[in-house]
Order: C-alpha cells, then sequence, then structure tokens
C-alpha cells in the first residue's frame, strides 16, 4: 500500500490533506462528489456483494456520467484483482522504488 500512499502524495502535492483521507475521508473536507466516489469504491472493495443501483445512482446524483461510473468501477475492480494477484504471489516492491513517506 506504501506505494500507492506515494502516488497519492504526488497528486495531492498536500501532506496534510493526505493524512487527513488516510484518517477518515468523509471528514477530510473533501468535496461531495468525491467523498460520493470513495464511498463507492470503499463499498466496492469491502462488500461488493452488497452493491446495488442505488449505488450507482448515488454517483449519478454527485454528477457522474454512466461513463465515468463504469470507470470509477473499473479502476476499483483492476486495482483489487491486481493487489490479489501481488499479495497471493507475495510480490514485493521493487528495491529500485523510492521510500520518500
Amino acid at each position: 500500500m506504501t506505494h500507492h500512499r506515494r502516488g497519492l502524495r504526488r497528486l495531492l502535492k498536500d501532506d496534510e490533506l493526505l493524512g487527513r483521507i488516510e484518517t477518515d475521508f468523509e471528514t477530510a473536507g473533501l468535496e461531495e462528489r468525491r467523498v460520493a466516489m470513495l464511498r463507492f469504491a470503499a463499498k466496492l472493495t469491502r462488500t461488493p456483494s452488497e452493491m446495488t443501483r442505488a449505488d450507482v445512482d448515488n454517483l449519478r446524483d454527485n454528477g457522474f456520467s454512466d461513463r465515468d461510473v463504469l470507470h470509477v468501477t473499473e479502476v476499483v475492480a483492476y486495482y483489487a484483482y491486481a493487489n490479489r494477484i501481488a499479495d497471493g504471489l507475495g510480490v514485493e516492491l521493487e528495491p529500485w522504488i523510492p521510500d520518500d513517506d
């Protein structure tokens, strides 16, 4: 997970915000649209069998198009897949990746 943190850190350029997101994205001060997306992603990751049309509708209500919903779902699903493959095989980070946390 450390490499994902580094990527988010590079994108945000705000260590304080990153810390708040890591602690609780719900109260991190993000706009509601982003919170809705993160709720969707968290639910899809943790309890995928509990996803319903209401989850998709909530994204739509927050300004996401059907294509956006598809992309969010694809990214969440791909990361779950890739991480499970890496974890299942005991893959470790390459030694050349800097630890800049």
